[in-house]
């Protein structure tokens, strides 16, 4: 029996946005909003991982399954944790949605999932379209890919950036929130430790790539996630 498993990594002390999660979105918190968008996926069981029991209360409210965990450097290591502390022995795919993804579609979420089978891949994740006045913003992580990225395409990643000096020639996508594992890779990942260009970059996906093949699917949903207030007033306007 094959089975995957959701695991939405977040928590109130976001430098950026604090208090991220729980702010309201046409009145439902985000963490609620990007929690039914996953249970509507159909894809398994989804968990919202916290250190935060603030978080884990509203969760539960909602109907949801909220795990308490230690402090982490990144959402990846906090989803590993949380995998461990589940019935997992039957869960061969692992499902890392960020908490502030709340424009990705359930079908985006699932076709992730079927791309990962498919190809049987190690890691997965998403990219869409970039919009021309996304290049400079930092606050938007790009992907580059090895050629153009189709609707049924799984291409390898070939590196993750914010910024680049130039852009001529390259395939160059808007990276999306969402990662899937194989549970031997999301261990993998944690053992590596942090890199260099981790921290160079504040990007976590730079810890594999290079050793573990990333591979890239298309997706067509609004990529937006909310990384400020401002971000958050656009996502409140496309949803109503």
């Amino acid at each position: 029996m094959t089975n995957s498993v959701i695991i939405i990594p977040t928590r109130l002390s976001a430098k950026r946005f604090p208090n991220k999660p729980l702010a309201k979105i046409n009145g439902v918190p985000m963490i609620i909003h990007v929690l039914k968008s996953a249970a509507k996926s159909g894809v398994g069981e989804v968990y919202v991982s916290t250190p935060d029991k603030d978080i884990k209360e509203i969760v539960d409210k909602h109907g949801g399954k909220g795990i308490l965990t230690g402090n982490h450097t990144n959402g990846t290591s906090r989803v590993w944790e949380t995998f461990t502390k589940i019935k997992n022995e039957n869960i061969d795919q692992v499902i890392n949605l960020q908490g502030d993804q709340v424009m990705l579609s359930p079908d985006n979420i699932s076709k992730l999932d079927k791309l990962m089978r498919k190809y049987n891949s190690p890691i997965g994740t998403l990219a869409s379209k970039l919009i021309k006045e996304e290049i400079s913003d930092q606050n938007i992580v790009k992907v580059e890919v090895e050629s153009d990225l189709e609707d049924e395409s799984f291409l390898n990643a070939k590196d993750f950036f914010r910024t680049k000096k130039s852009l001529k020639n390259e395939k160059i996508y808007h990276h999306v929130g969402i990662y899937c594992f194989k549970p031997a890779y999301l261990k993998q990942y944690v053992e590596f430790g942090e890199s260099k260009q981790e921290k160079i970059r504040n990007l976590e996906q730079l810890r594999v790539l290079g050793k573990i093949d990333i591979k890239v699917g298309y997706c067509d949903s609004s990529p937006l996630s909310v990384d400020t207030v401002e971000d958050l007033k656009k996502v409140e306007k496309k949803i109503s």
